[in-house]
C-alpha cells in the first residue's frame, strides 16, 4: 500500500512519462519514422530522465523495470500521435507545449523521489533537473533536433532548477509535501509557458574580445 508521498510520486512518474512519450513521438513525426521508430523515440523519452536519475540515486530496480507497464504506455502515446500526427497544423507548437507540461510533472517527480530516499536538498534539487531534462536531451540529441536544454533563450534549465528550489522551498514553509510538490510543477509551467509567450529569457553570456598587447 502506498503512503501519501509514495503514491503522488509515483503517480507523476506516469504522467511525465505519458506526456514525454508524446513528444518523443512527435519528433519521430518531424523525423518521418515508421511505427517502430515512433515506439522506440516514444520509450526513449518518457523513461529516460527517470532512468538516469535512478542510476545517479542507485535505486534497483530502475522505476520503468519494476513498472514495465510504462513501456505500454509509451507504445500507445506512439500509437495515437502515429495516426493524429497529420491533423496537427504545427507539430513543433505542440511539441514545444507538451514539453512545457511534461517538464511541469517531471520535475516534482525527480523531487519527490529524491525526498522519499532521505536525500539532502542539493541532491532532491539535482534529482528534480535530472528528471525534467534528460529524457528531452536524448530525444532530440537522437532525433537530430537541436536540444531545447541548449537553446539559452528557452529558459529550459532555469524552469527546472526554479521549479525544483520552489518546491523545496514550500516544504520549508510547512506545505505538505503532495502540495508543494504540485506548487514546484506550477512553477516550472509558468517559467516556460513565459518564455513560449513571452520570450521571457536571462542574459547570456557574451564574453570580451581578447586584449592586444601594446
Amino acid at each position: 500500500m502506498f503512503d501519501t508521498l509514495s503514491g503522488y510520486v509515483w503517480a507523476l512518474d506516469y504522467g511525465s512519462a505519458l506526456v514525454f512519450a508524446l513528444t518523443g513521438a512527435l519528433v519521430a513525426s518531424r523525423a518521418q519514422l515508421d511505427i517502430i521508430g515512433f515506439i522506440f523515440m516514444a520509450s526513449l523519452t518518457a523513461v529516460g530522465g527517470g532512468t538516469v536519475r535512478d542510476l545517479v540515486l542507485g535505486r534497483d530496480p530502475v522505476f520503468w523495470v519494476a513498472q514495465p507497464e510504462l513501456i505500454l504506455i509509451a507504445a500507445a502515446a506512439a500509437f495515437l500521435v502515429y495516426w493524429t500526427a497529420p491533423m496537427l497544423e504545427s507539430r513543433y507548437r505542440w511539441l514545444l507545449w507538451l514539453d512545457a507540461v511534461a517538464l511541469a510533472v517531471a520535475v516534482p517527480a525527480g523531487v519527490g523521489v529524491a525526498l522519499y530516499g532521505g536525500y539532502g536538498p542539493v541532491i532532491v534539487v539535482i534529482a528534480g533537473v535530472i528528471t525534467g531534462t534528460m529524457g528531452g536531451l536524448i530525444r532530440d540529441v537522437v532525433g537530430n533536433e537541436v536540444p531545447m536544454i541548449l537553446k539559452g533563450s528557452e529558459l529550459y534549465l532555469t524552469c527546472t532548477f526554479g521549479g525544483a528550489v520552489m518546491a523545496l522551498a514550500l516544504i520549508w514553509l510547512g506545505l505538505p509535501r503532495p502540495f508543494a510538490l504540485t506548487g514546484g510543477g506550477l512553477a516550472v509551467f509558468l517559467l516556460r509557458a513565459g518564455t513560449l509567450i513571452w520570450g521571457w529569457s536571462l542574459p547570456a553570456y557574451k564574453p570580451r574580445p581578447p586584449r592586444t598587447r601594446g
